[in-house]
């Protein structure tokens, strides 16, 4: 994985979030980033934890306090070098009377895959003031839409928007729930 430094919006444009829900993130304090200039900066390791903290979020539907905990313990273990070697790693949480301890099995090597695979985004976002414009940015913008106009020639309405229903259901489809067994019956 190679080392990068990168802005929260550039961050969130590598995960895959709106910035807004990596902001909230920094904000409840699940994840830490150093601060520098007024500026939020990700390391590798962050991305990761990022990317963790918005899997289990995602998966597990967990409260903020409980992210926070799970992130936490992953930050305290989990060294620049161990990035892509682990191919899981088992968060273990115990209940407060001692029962047994739930886990949950994260898989470290291929959000990491990921992660990689999405790096080149960042250079897309280049992260500059609001409502500051680059120079040329409506000759860039226009020729864009008429690339994407030509892609969509043959492409009806309702055919768009039967894309874009079955987009926005995905997003909102609950995590599927599995239960499996293990250790032998006396």
């Amino acid at each position: 994985m190679q080392r990068v430094e990168l802005k929260l919006k550039q961050a969130s444009a590598v995960l895959g979030v709106a910035p807004k829900d990596l902001q909230n993130l920094v904000q409840f304090k699940v994840l830490r980033p150093p601060r520098r200039n007024t500026f939020y900066w990700f390391d590798n390791r962050l991305l990761l934890e990022a990317k963790v903290a918005f899997y289990l979020k995602e998966s597990l539907g967990t409260s903020i306090e409980v992210l926070t905990r799970f992130t936490q313990a992953l930050s305290s273990n989990l060294k620049e070098a161990q990035l892509t070697r682990p191919r899981y790693v088992w968060l273990r949480s115990r209940p407060a009377r001692s029962r047994e301890p739930i886990e949950v099995r994260i898989p470290l090597r291929e959000l990491a895959k990921e992660l990689d695979h999405q790096l080149p985004q960042a250079a897309v976002y280049q992260d500059l003031p609001r409502g500051r414009k680059r120079p040329g940015w409506k000759r860039e913008f226009a020729s864009r839409l008429a690339v994407a106009a030509r892609d969509l020639s043959g492409v009806t309405e309702s055919e768009l928007m039967a894309a874009i229903r079955g987009h926005r259901a995905a997003k909102k489809r609950l995590p599927e729930i599995t239960v499996g067994s293990s250790g032998k019956s006396a």
